[in-house]
């Protein structure tokens, strides 16, 4: 059985009796010098043969490819779904496709960069992902529209979006040690750690024991925010210290949820006996007993960083470098 070969725009030109360039008009919309009549003939013709238009070889014509790309550190958790869905739900509207890329190295982002100047995309969201990258500059002067959100990047030919969590997190843990917390534990993601001072959830953890007079015991820093496994399996070993903490500033809520859980384990109460503190604002973390106090949006919406990209390619000329900041709030609750 013969396999039945896709019609192309000469098919179409064919059967309506007009040339290939008259085809070409009349589905991209450029047929205003095009009679009434030869139109109807056209688009009789695309009906009959079931003709789509092929679009790579209209984004070649465009210099578009009609895609974007989400440039992320990783996926699974509920702030970063959040994110692929208001990128998608723009994308969309606008009749843009969305690829991802998971940059979590300086050889994945060199590898990212290297296929974003080759042309990948049109535009570009980066989150969690900058660290890894050296000068975007270089991108945005190869015409690829960009918003990256980051609390380090200066806006250079791109749009920044910029999350207050350094001042969030000190206000949340003023309030543990204001409440009497004298021994506060850490558990950070692993860039965290590597990061060391230019992360801001570690900063703002190391000033604020600065801050209440208390100093930094390394036994009670260390990872286990990267998942729920990890929170729960670095709390157990902090409950079983000679002297384990009496609070938790745990820098995702997913893995604080698992470090109430941990707590639990051990025959102890939250918050009586360790207090519990998360970051990300997850709606689960507002159903679980005890209900985790957080810092983050008090709304998890990433419309508005979509909306700074689809501004940008819908631009004649590139618009000047924005910068915006997304509210972040410490949300006490039972935990703490």
């Amino acid at each position: 059985m013969m396999k039945k070969t896709r019609p192309t725009v000469r098919d179409v030109a064919a059967l309506a009796g007009v040339s290939v360039a008259t085809v070409s008009y009349v589905v991209n919309g450029r047929d205003n010098r095009i009679g009434a009549d030869t139109r109807e003939r056209v688009l009789a013709a695309v009906r009959d043969l079931g003709y789509v238009p092929n679009s790579s070889a209209r984004g070649l014509r465009k210099r578009r490819t009609e895609r974007v790309c989400l440039v992320i550190g990783s996926l699974g958790s509920p702030v970063q779904e959040q994110l692929v869905r208001d990128l998608h739900a723009a994308a969309e509207a606008d009749g843009y496709g969305v690829l991802t890329l998971i940059v979590d190295s300086p050889a994945h982002a060199a590898h990212a960069a290297r296929l974003l100047r080759q042309g990948l995309a049109d535009g570009a969201v980066f989150f969690d992902s900058a660290r890894h990258f050296g000068d975007f500059g270089e991108l945005a002067r190869g015409r690829l529209a960009m918003v990256v959100v980051d609390n380090s990047v200066a806006p250079d030919g791109f749009d920044v979006v910029r999350t207050p969590e350094y001042e969030a997190c000190g206000e949340a843990l003023d309030h543990l040690l204001a409440a009497g917390r004298r021994r506060v534990a850490f558990l950070g993601h692993r860039h965290d750690l590597e990061l060391g001072d230019r992360s801001a959830r570690l900063t703002a953890y190391r000033d604020a024991l600065r801050r209440h007079g208390l100093r930094p015991d390394g036994r009670l820093v260390g990872a286990g925010a990267d998942s729920r496994v990890e929170g729960y399996r670095a709390t157990a070993a902090l409950m079983a210290l000679p002297e384990p903490p009496d609070a938790l500033f745990v820098a995702s809520d997913r893995a604080a949820i698992s470090a109430i859980w941990a707590v639990r384990d051990t025959g102890r109460t939250v918050p009586a006996d360790v207090a519990v503190l998360g970051v990300g604002n997850l709606e689960e973390g507002s159903v679980i007993r005890p209900a985790l106090s957080t810092v983050g949006q008090r709304q998890i919406d990433f419309s508005r960083v979509a909306g700074l990209l689809f501004e940008r390619l819908a631009a004649a000329e590139p618009p000047a470098a924005r910068e915006i900041v997304l509210p972040w709030s410490f949300i006490p609750r039972e935990s703490t």
